[in-house]
Order: structure tokens, then C-alpha cells, then sequence
């Protein structure tokens, strides 16, 4: 037999085992297999009769000893099982009303509740409105007495259909909420059937409804103000009095209370609106809206208009959204009201539409401010901040343009272009700073000319001729070429030359500037490029001035010509010389000699400093500084 259970389980491809657990109606469950290992048909009872006797003899405790005792349960406090849980009770009581003919008793509802986590009740009558009897709680939380031997009431002692006396009032037990019912019944307590609520007979005879009574033929004042009491309709209205002198446009809310058509107005107050705080333009009263002919003489002021001088009065058709509405000799513009105001006109005259109207102020445009014509003195943007601010500020710099271009001048030799013979010779020197944009003109002096030379215009910004006083357009470095004509407050000067900065400069620039100044440029380069031409006749006469400062010059650069070139020497001169003129004091001049160590006590250049003084302070500084430079 074991060999045949070895060749069948030899040749046995299928090993999988039944499922014996499942799942019914969310619970798991166990099933017995209904076949074996494979699908093989299961044996009924594989075990013999002598293996289930043995089974059935042996004793769990000598295999897995003695059973543990379960640990006893957790004691909970009765506060802490009982927290938040109340036992409710409705009952009532019966009052006497002694010094009553209406009522001779009084049936008072309450409900009494009990608390389980220290068995205390407290006694609460619902509150009743307009009932003139203090209600609420009757009796406070506390453990009620039973009985004169001190026992107390305990949740075993409530039961629906019975009377419980505290403080010497009976209290009628009647029924109970849901959960005290399932908390008795849990506790096998038998709960009596519940017993209808007495009802106070005095307060159903007040819900009877009252007697009918025939109105007369006249208009039922009472019943007007019965049905209408409290009901306002609300309308905001404004006051146009603009058209006479220091009039304004103010707002107003009118209320015309619907029980006894009176119309009342209110004034709006704004913060800060400099008046006194009256709430009411208009005390509430009735407004005539057509009197009698007779009556327009009528002393309104000092007698009260009765229904004899009235043909019509105002009445809530009279105010309509979007009309004006005379009262008292002010026109009132309604604009708008109320939602209630809304859903009356609806359901008493079927308008429903009625849109709020905007009365906002607009705001007028701007306007564009003018700036007087300008006058001449200084600069526009100087004289404009006087029209922009009480205290005029000065106008804004360009701060980076400033510190980049600092100590940086565009110079050029014009001349002035004149119908006068005498300014024909006259040279000038036009200064162009790059940090500022100003420009400034220095004429220097010529002997026995006749015109004092000097400053000829301070440093200030020109305006181009023809630019608006709006807008005005300033030269700037692309405007200054040879050949350029330049406008300055009238007098027209006309570009000669420039000096090697300025060349430098373009160079660097030169989309700055126009392809005629560019050309121009060129022009110059090429001159100054090309050889001198020779002269088969007599040269002209030179001025023996000049020629004897050109010759000292060379000497002086023969003599030097060992000792190192000191090209920053103009430099140094022109940051002291602030108009670029030329000149500097005389001061000033032998500072920067000792500061550079030149050899002034030499007796050419004692003679040069000579011949480049210009009166008693003044030293030209262009011709001294030729002689040190390479």
C-alpha cells in the first residue's frame, strides 16, 4: 500500500489545497474542506477508533498546564462612566390663582432633569414669551430630598405616571425622552405608558381666534396701524442747491412709516463735514401735497393743518425711485431704497423694477497745467519749479552722468558772425561740459583791440533756436563741429577750430555725431596732415610778439629736452581753471610750477612767464605749458 501511495504521489502533478476561510455578511468565517490536497476525494474519518478515544481522553492542562485567571476589569468612577449623561422627565405642575376672574388655577409646564455622575436634579420651565411669569429655572442642580429621614430621589424612584413632591409642589411625571427610556429599560425597569401633556386652560382660550367685528363704511385707522406697525419704507434722496450762492448737493434718507403716513427726513453726516450733528432735517409728521384755495394763506407755522385745508395728502405712491418729490419748497431726487421698499412696490403696485440710479461725483478731468511764458532769468526748469510747489525744490540731476563725465570739456575757437567790422577778428573760446550740458564763452584779450576781453557768458544751458518754451531742446556735443553755427541768446558764433580732446572724443563717439561733423573732423586731420606749401614771394609778417614767443619756446624745449615730458601739466591747470578760459591767478600758477618742480627761477622761463602774464594776476597757461610738453 505505501508503494502504491509513493507511485501515485510520483506521478501527481496537482498539490493545491482547497480554501477554508471566507467571509459571510462582513464576519469571517471557517469552512470545512470538501476536498483534499489536488482535488483527491477527502476521507470521511481518516483516524481510527483508538486514535479519537485517546483524543477524547486527554486532558488540555497536562499539555498546556493550568489556565490564567483573567485580569478583573478597570474600575471606572461613577463621574467619569457618567459624564454628559441626563435623564429627562416631562411634567407639570398646578398653581392656584386666587385673585383672578378669568382663571382659577394655572397648569405650569417644566421639565425635570436628572444627572447620573452624582445623582442631583435640577427643575427648568420653558420660557413662554409675554407670559408675565418669571420662568426659567425653578429649582437649581442639587440632591432633592425624598422623604423627612434625609433619603434623596435616585433614578430608580422616576417612572412615567407618577407624582414626586419637592419642596412641597407636586410634579406630574408624563413622559420621558428617548434616552432615559432605553437607560430604564437597560437597568430592568419596567417604564410606566406615557400620559398626554395638561394644558393650561386660560392659554387656550387666548389661541382662540377673536371675535369678528363689522368695520364701518370709514377707513379703519386701527387696523391700518395693526397691520402696518413697525413697516417703514426707506428712500435715499438728495438736495441739489448748487445753483444758488455756496449751495451744495447733500444727501437725505426720507422714511414714510406705512401705518399712519407720516413722512420723516433724516440728514446723512460725513466725517469732517464741518456741521452740527441734527439728525432730522424734518420732524416725522403728515405732508400736505395739494391744499384748498382758501387755505394757502393758512398759518402753517403756528396752527396744525387738519383734513379742512387738505385736498391730498402723500402717500407711498408718491415716492418712486428715479422722480423728484417736492416737500416743503426743497426738491428731493430719489435715487434709490431700501429691499423691503422693493418688495412692497412689487406686491402693492407691481413695479418691480426700480434701479438704482448712480449719483456719485466724477471727478472732473485733470487739468493741464500752464506755466507762465518764461521770462528770461535762469534756467526754464529752474523757473518752473516755482509753479509746482510752494517751496520750489531744484530739478533733478543725472547723478551717474555727472560723476562719469566730471572734469570733462569739449572746447572749440569760434568766432563771431557779425555785420560789424570790428567783431570780424574777434576769437572766442566755447567750453562744452559734458557733466552739465552747459556751456560757457571766454573771449581772451587782445592787446590794443579796444574790447576788454574776459568772461563773455557764464556757464548756463542754450536753447536751440526754434524749440518751444514747453519743450525746450538744449545744444548738445553732437551740435559743436567745424563749420557749426551756433545761437546763443542772439548772437550767432561760428565754429573755427577745436582742440585735440575734442578729436578724441568724437573719435569715441562717433555715433554721436552727423556724418557732416565727422567729415569735417576729417577735413582738419587731412590740413594738418599735409606739408606746408612753398612760397616764392615774401611771407607775410608775423607779429614780433608772437615770433619772439615762438622762438623763446623752442629754446626753452632745446634746453629741457633731457629731462622727462610733463603732459599732465595743462591737466592740472584746467581742473583749476573752472570757466576754462584760459587763465589762471597768479598764485595758483606757482603752486602747480613747485609742485611739479619746473625751474622758474631760470631766466627764460622768468621771460616766458612774462610774456604770458595778462595784466597783474593773470598768466596765460596754453603758451607756458607748449614749452613742457613733447
Amino acid at each position: 500500500f505505501k508503494d502504491e501511495t509513493i507511485i501515485i504521489y510520483i506521478f501527481k502533478t496537482a498539490f493545491h489545497r482547497s480554501q477554508t476561510l471566507g467571509y459571510r455578511n462582513g464576519y469571517a468565517v471557517v469552512r470545512r474542506p470538501t476536498v483534499g490536497i489536488g482535488g483527491d476525494r477527502l476521507q470521511v474519518n481518516q483516524l481510527s477508533q483508538a486514535d479519537l478515544d485517546e483524543l477524547a481522553a486527554k486532558v488540555p492542562v497536562l499539555t498546556y498546564g493550568q489556565p490564567r485567571q483573567a485580569p478583573p476589569a478597570q474600575f471606572v468612577p461613577a463621574h467619569v462612566a457618567f459624564d454628559k449623561k441626563v435623564l429627562k422627565f416631562d411634567a407639570y405642575f398646578q398653581e392656584d390663582v386666587p385673585m383672578s376672574t378669568e382663571e382659577h388655577y394655572r397648569i405650569r409646564q417644566v421639565h425635570i432633569y436628572y444627572y447620573l455622575e452624582d445623582d442631583s436634579m435640577s427643575v427648568i420651565e420653558p420660557i413662554v414669551e409675554n407670559s408675565g411669569i418669571p420662568q426659567g429655572k425653578l429649582i437649581k442642580r442639587q440632591r432633592l430630598a425624598k422623604n423627612d429621614r434625609g433619603d434623596h430621589y435616585h433614578w430608580k424612584d422616576l417612572n412615567r405616571g407618577i407624582n414626586i413632591t419637592i419642596y412641597g409642589k407636586t410634579f406630574r411625571i408624563v413622559d420621558c425622552d428617548k434616552f432615559t427610556q432605553v437607560f430604564l429599560e437597560s437597568q430592568g425597569i419596567e417604564l410606566n405608558p406615557p400620559e398626554k401633556m395638561a394644558l393650561d386652560p386660560y392659554t387656550e382660550l387666548r389661541k382662540q381666534p377673536l371675535r369678528k367685528y363689522v368695520t364701518p363704511t370709514d377707513f379703519d385707522q386701527l387696523k391700518q396701524f395693526l397691520t402696518f406697525d413697525k413697516q417703514v419704507l426707506r428712500f435715499y434722496a438728495i438736495w441739489d442747491d448748487t445753483d444758488s450762492m455756496f449751495g451744495e448737493c447733500r444727501t437725505y434718507i426720507i422714511h414714510y412709516y406705512l401705518m399712519d403716513d407720516t413722512v420723516e427726513i433724516r440728514e446723512v453726516h460725513e466725517r469732517n463735514d464741518g456741521r452740527d450733528p441734527f439728525p432730522l432735517l424734518m420732524n416725522r409728521q403728515r405732508m400736505p401735497k395739494l391744499l384748498v384755495e382758501n387755505a394757502k394763506n393758512f398759518p402753517q407755522c403756528v396752527l396744525e393743518i387738519s383734513d379742512k385745508e387738505v385736498l391730498e395728502w402723500y402717500t407711498a405712491k408718491d415716492f418712486i425711485v428715479g422722480k423728484p418729490v417736492t416737500i416743503l419748497g426743497r426738491t428731493f431726487f430719489i435715487y434709490d431704497c431700501d429691499p423691503f421698499t422693493r418688495q412692497y412696490y412689487q406686491e402693492k403696485f407691481g413695479i418691480s423694477d426700480l434701479p438704482r440710479i448712480d449719483m456719485s461725483k466724477k471727478e472732473p478731468p485733470p487739468m493741464k497745467q500752464e506755466l507762465p511764458p518764461y521770462n528770461g532769468f535762469g534756467l526754464i526748469e529752474d523757473s518752473a519749479q516755482n509753479c509746482f510747489a510752494l517751496i520750489p525744490k531744484a530739478p533733478q540731476k543725472d547723478v551717474i552722468k555727472m560723476l562719469m563725465n566730471e572734469n570733462k570739456v569739449l572746447r572749440y575757437l569760434a568766432t563771431l558772425e557779425s555785420p560789424i567790422p570790428e567783431d570780424k577778428d574777434r576769437r572766442f573760446v566755447l567750453s562744452y561740459f559734458l557733466a552739465t550740458d552747459m556751456i560757457s564763452i571766454f573771449e581772451p584779450p587782445v592787446r590794443n583791440s579796444g574790447i576788454i576781453g574776459g568772461k563773455y557768458l557764464g556757464r548756463t544751458k542754450v536753447v536751440k533756436p526754434g524749440s518751444s518754451v514747453e519743450n525746450p531742446v538744449y545744444y548738445g556735443p553732437s551740435d559743436f563741429f567745424i563749420g557749426a553755427v551756433i545761437e546763443v541768446f542772439g548772437r550767432r558764433f561760428v565754429i573755427l577750430d577745436t582742440d585735440d580732446y575734442v578729436l578724441k572724443y568724437m573719435e569715441s563717439n562717433a555715433a554721436q555725431y552727423s556724418p557732416e561733423a565727422l567729415l569735417s573732423i576729417q577735413n582738419r586731420i587731412r590740413k594738418q596732415e599735409a606739408p606746408a606749401p612753398e612760397s616764392d614771394g615774401q611771407q607775410a609778417e608775423e607779429d614780433p610778439g608772437v615770433r619772439d614767443m615762438e622762438a623763446l619756446i623752442d629754446t626753452i624745449q632745446k634746453q629741457l629736452k633731457d629731462r622727462p615730458c610733463r603732459d599732465n601739466i595743462r591737466e592740472a591747470f584746467q581742473i583749476y581753471d573752472k570757466e576754462a578760459s584760459g587763465y589762471v591767478d597768479r598764485e595758483t600758477f606757482f603752486k602747480i610750477c613747485d609742485s611739479y618742480q619746473l625751474p622758474v627761477d631760470d631766466s627764460l622761463i622768468k621771460e616766458l612767464i612774462r610774456m604770458c602774464s595778462h595784466g597783474e594776476d593773470k598768466i596765460d597757461y596754453y603758451n607756458f605749458v607748449r614749452a613742457f610738453s613733447s
